[in-house]
């Protein structure tokens, strides 16, 4: 099985830029996507030319804001909304898909804000996403995947020092919440495969910074530690376009 995670940064607009083509380009088994900027029913409307999936989309309450979906050619055993926390639930960031062998959960964590504003919160949704799929892994095995909004190691971010405590996504805070992550089980595929790799999934629209290849790992599939058996390889597609970010994923056996 492919499994692919993609912040589409508005999936109107990727939509218009080819979508339902990198979809069957990609061939996944199933697929989660952040940052759909659109309402359940305009998500539909954007996948209208995509056959042979299962869609599932949680939108924000803000229309135009956040948002999460799951495409998924064989039909989920059940699929669930949000943390069950209303804190964390107006803003359509956790769709989670069970199937025989494992929870699929994608994410599109809370970034800190420009300011910083919102890193309390985001310290809060780190927690609170821990324990729960902290009770998901107590069933069966979890694979999360998203735009987790951190670059965990001075490796995953071009400036790492001049970013250091002062750009969101790179505070010492998010840091030690992604290695809680780390420290609970839960393994980093990518680097579990290729631990010393340079490899980026986003990039600023600014200053030219994808033809530079001035990026950021925010991207992530975690596996849990009874999950990491069935993972085969673990890789990151730089060269599909269409937004800010690129999929990435794992192959299972």
């Amino acid at each position: 099985m492919k499994l692919i995670s993609w912040n589409l940064n508005g999936i109107r607009a990727v939509q218009k830029k080819g979508l339902a083509e990198i979809i069957n380009y990609l061939n996944a088994d199933i697929i989660g996507f952040q940052e759909t900027k659109a309402q359940d029913d305009q998500v539909l409307e954007a996948l209208k030319d995509v056959d042979g999936y299962h869609i599932y989309s949680s939108s924000a309450i803000k229309k135009g804001y956040s948002g999460t979906a799951i495409l998924s050619k064989k039909k989920p055993i059940e699929v669930s909304y949000g943390l069950g926390i209303t804190e964390h639930d107006q803003e359509g960031r956790i769709i989670t898909a069970e199937f025989d062998q494992f929870y699929f959960i994608t994410t599109y964590v809370p970034n800190s804000g420009g300011d910083l504003h919102r890193l309390k919160y985001r310290s809060s949704w780190d927690k609170d996403l821990l324990e729960f799929i902290q009770a998901k892994n107590n069933l069966k095995p979890v694979f999360l995947c998203g735009d987790l909004n951190v670059a965990h190691q001075p490796i995953d971010l071009k400036n790492p020092k001049s970013n250091y405590n002062k750009t969101p996504g790179y505070t010492q805070v998010e840091i030690d919440g992604m290695s809680n992550y780390l420290s609970a089980g839960y393994i980093d595929t990518f680097r579990h495969f290729y631990p010393e790799e340079i490899k980026y999934s986003w990039w600023s629209y600014r200053f030219n910074s994808r033809a530079k290849n001035v990026g950021w790992r925010l991207d992530y599939f975690l596996a849990s530690q009874n999950g990491i058996e069935m993972v085969n390889d673990a890789f990151i597609l730089n060269d599909v376009m269409g937004s800010d970010h690129c999929p990435v994923g794992i192959i299972l056996n």
